[in-house]
């Protein structure tokens, strides 16, 4: 029998980092690659229902989690994945998991934000909520061309209304469940922030 959760991205989302928070706020566990990957692969189902405008967030994302659900293989932990780099000596090198940790983050990030945003902006568009979102998160480490292929893309954007179809949510689930990941993002994103600030490695590159 088919999982109806399938047909739920968002609820998937909001549950997975429920999940993440939990043992990132239990301070007694390091977080797993595996269940890292799997939940950050139901947001890639976000990006490609923001179509054209965030195509090659979408892409660049999707690549680099499937780079860390394929080092869960061999690698238990994202603190053993940035210390493996770290030995190594190929945190900032191309293609690194560690490279890929921070570009994924951002995507999380970005996502939160557009959640943030969509629950305090009026009417059905998703424009505001989409540039403010891109403009504070992503925008900064990308090239001048990939800035204005997003800019112009964002003609083409959902309705808020077309966006909750595609997720199969009214407005009062799709609530529920942005604010639930807004609320469990944020302490993931900040324990990744710490893996790579407490070791000197900085997060803005």
């Amino acid at each position: 029998m088919a999982d109806l959760n399938d047909e739920k991205p968002l609820r998937k989302i909001s549950e997975a980092f429920k999940e993440l928070a939990a043992t990132v706020n239990s301070q007694t566990a390091d977080v797993e690659v595996a269940p890292f990957a799997r939940a950050c692969s139901h947001i890639s189902t976000l990006f490609a229902c923001l179509g054209i405008a965030f195509k090659f967030a979408e892409k660049d994302y999707v690549a680099k989690v499937n780079d860390l659900a394929g080092a869960a293989r061999s690698i238990g932990t994202l603190q053993a994945l940035l210390e493996r780099d770290v030995e190594a000596n190929t945190v900032r090198k191309g293609g690194s998991h560690s490279r890929n940790l921070l570009r994924v983050k951002r995507g999380i990030d970005m996502i939160r934000v557009l959640f943030e945003q969509i629950l305090v902006t009026e009417g059905n568009s998703l424009k505001d909520a989409a540039s403010k979102s891109y403009a504070q998160v992503l925008a900064p480490h990308h090239i001048w061309a990939i800035r204005t292929a997003v800019a112009a893309g964002m003609y083409a954007l959902p309705t808020k209304a077309q966006l909750l179809k595609k997720l199969n949510e009214d407005e009062t689930s799709a609530r529920i469940h942005m604010q639930s990941y807004i609320s469990t993002s944020a302490p993931v994103i900040r324990y990744i922030d710490k893996l790579y600030l407490s070791r000197g490695l900085g997060v803005d590159w």
